[in-house]
């Protein structure tokens, strides 16, 4: 048995009995309970939860261990109980998998059904809820009651028509991932401090036998299956991604637009933010997080087709540990199985400081971690996380806003055991069809979201446009994280031999309709030489100066200055001043913007251009 495991359990026992005749690891018999609080618990094999008396409590982020490295011999029909929140109100899909299977005696991992979903009364007991019927869309906090209609699961498919209906049955199997909408309204009771539901935020007790074991999933080639952590406790996803060879190795988050309160999916706006491991641990590439880039949400016609952009874009979340419940989405590259293993387990509260977060920005209260390294991380496997770097892996984010709607984020992650091309459990593809305009890295004909590769200067990567009309792109270097080997980066038009400053600056171009992956690249070198008029643009002095919360822009040329704009971080204009003469210095106000970056752009009478990031601190 694994010390690291055993360094702090803590738990309350009543009526626990190990029996001679007994043949599972750990036996709870009938009228007794474990209860687990804020700690984790460790069983090398198996676990009898022996009578419907018989209970196991996980309370305050405590988690339940399993050491078998074969199939689930859980057995009996107790229940073990472990709370979970949902981020949705009554119109929005939250993608759950479930921990728990029903009460089932004999052994082995079983189907879930939503009728195990329990409504809290206090720290043990809790109150089954009534489900709805199938033409009643619209799930309630207080009294407790689910949507059937929106439970759904998908296995191995890539069309909106291939859901699978599954309702009030017990029809969801260990590994399969399921859609289900929150509530709506409020429910004020308290335990441990949370609210059931404080406004779109159900929290649900699952209960039932605790999957277990090894768990095949089906995966087939160029489709996706919907699953997650099947475990009640967290998963090193990283590891489990890394292992999973007929897939892509990458996983894909629902997100959505929370403003969208409509059941009509004519009205609604989501899409899916993809989580790629950076390899896994014997390519060396253990020693960081992996890297998630956000969703870029549309809107969908009555067949579940992808139809335009709204303008809003998901959030960056940390997802190395997945924690309990949590649904996500496998791109399959060949058709069989993968497995999921106890082997994957990890005792990881979920919090944003402990890179482990639910479909939610997880608040936290306590100081950021300033180590560089993970803490000691209670596991199955042994594996030593000390070892593991938490700074960002080396990364360029790219923002380009399309249309001047919603925004795509590309990630450049640069990684020594990557290569050019597509790397399993890397490089991650764009999920689903793109609707409108789009951006992207151009590789082996497909199109990517995050492109892993080494760096060297004279790197050069194909990014590719498509968009079914003629479409509007402002593209820009949003952020740099852990790396400072490029002084410049560029979007360079090999059509036109002109190099885009794109670190300091967007740049702006309009396309036809029509697909374009050969006319630009990212590099990190202009080799054209630079005119007289590029040394004359470098002696612009443009300072942001936040005591004065003013912007300052020196002239010291004295060039006739046409225009001076400024814009947020994806190409929106803030405020344009015009005329402006060849003074040798001028002051704008900042003090009523938001803290962030921004952009300002000169141009001169003589078509001199000049862009500049700026920060913002008000």
């Amino acid at each position: 048995m694994n010390s690291k495991i055993l360094k702090k359990t803590l738990l309350i026992v009543t009526g626990f009995l190990i029996q001679n005749n007994v043949s599972a690891q750990m036996y709870v018999s009938p009228n007794s309970y474990v209860f687990a609080n804020n700690e984790v618990v460790y069983v090398k094999q198996d676990l009898e939860l022996n009578d419907a008396t018989s209970n196991f409590y996980l309370r305050k982020d405590a988690q339940l261990l399993q050491g078998s490295q074969s199939t689930s011999t859980n057995k009996g029909i107790g229940s073990l109980s472990v709370f979970q929140e949902g981020s949705t109100n009554n119109f929005q899909y939250n993608y759950w998998c479930s921990p728990v299977g029903g009460n089932i005696a004999a052994a082995g991992n079983s189907p879930f059904g939503i009728t195990q979903l329990k409504d809290i009364v206090d720290l043990t007991s809790s109150v089954s809820s009534t489900p709805l019927a199938m033409n009643n869309y619209n799930g309630t906090a207080s009294p407790f009651a689910i949507a059937p209609y929106w439970i759904n699961k998908l296995v191995t498919s890539n069309t909106y028509s291939s859901w699978i209906s599954v309702g009030t049955a017990s029809t969801i199997n260990a590994g399969e991932g399921f859609t289900m909408k929150g509530t709506s309204g409020t429910n004020a009771t308290t335990v441990n401090g949370v609210m059931n539901n404080s406004g779109s935020k159900q929290r649900y007790d699952f209960r039932g036998k605790p999957n277990d074991g090894t768990i095949a999933i089906n995966v087939l080639n160029l489709q996706y299956t919907l699953t997650g952590n099947p475990y009640p406790s967290a998963i090193d996803l990283k590891l489990f991604l890394s292992d999973a060879a007929k897939t892509t190795g990458i996983a894909y988050f629902w997100e959505h637009d929370k403003t969208a309160n409509s059941h009509y999916i004519d009205n609604f706006r989501g899409g899916y933010g993809a989580y790629s491991p950076l390899g896994g641990v014997v390519n060396g590439a253990n020693g960081n997080m992996g890297v998630y880039t956000p969703a870029r949400f549309y809107t969908y016609d009555g067949s579940g087709n992808q139809v335009t952009d709204l303008g809003s874009s998901g959030n960056v979340f940390e997802r190395r540990f997945c924690p309990v419940g949590q649904g996500f989405m496998l791109d399959g590259i060949t058709d069989g199985i993968v497995e999921m293993k106890n082997s994957y387990r990890v005792f990881v509260k979920e919090d944003v400081l402990n890179f482990s977060q639910f479909e939610r920005s997880t608040s936290s209260n306590k100081t950021k971690n300033t180590d560089e390294f993970l803490p000691v991380i209670q596991s199955v496997s042994g594996f030593d996380y000390t070892t593991v770097n938490t700074k960002p892996a080396p990364q360029i984010r790219l923002n380009t806003l399309l249309n001047n709607q919603g925004i795509r984020q590309l990630v450049l992650a640069l990684v020594p055991d990557a290569t050019d091309g597509v790397d399993h459990a890397m490089d991650a593809m764009l999920a689903g069809d793109s609707a409108g305009a789009d951006v992207y890295f151009a590789m082996n004909e497909s199109e990517y979201v995050i492109d892993a590769r080494p760096f060297t200067i004279d790197t050069k990567i194909p990014i590719g446009f498509k968009n079914t009309d003629q479409a509007n792109f402002k593209i820009t270097v949003q952020e740099i994280l852990n790396f400072t080997e490029a002084e410049n980066i560029y979007l360079h038009d090999k059509i036109t031999d002109v190099y885009h400053d794109v670190k300091n600056d967007f740049y702006e171009l309009t396309l036809p309709g029509g697909v374009n992956n050969t006319q630009f690249e990212l590099t990190f070198r202009n080799r054209i030489t630079l005119g007289s008029e590029d040394l004359a643009v470098e002696n612009f002095v443009v300072f942001q100066n936040n005591n004065a919360k003013n912007l300052t822009i020196s002239n010291p040329f004295q060039l006739d200055i046409a225009t001076c704009n400024l814009y947020d971080i994806v190409g929106k204009l803030i405020f344009s001043k015009k005329d402006l003469g060849m003074d040798a210095t001028y002051n704008f106000s900042t003090s009523g913007l938001s803290d962030g970056i921004y952009i300002v752009k000169i141009a001169t009478e003589d078509k001199i251009e000049l862009g500049k990031k700026i920060i913002i601190k008000n």
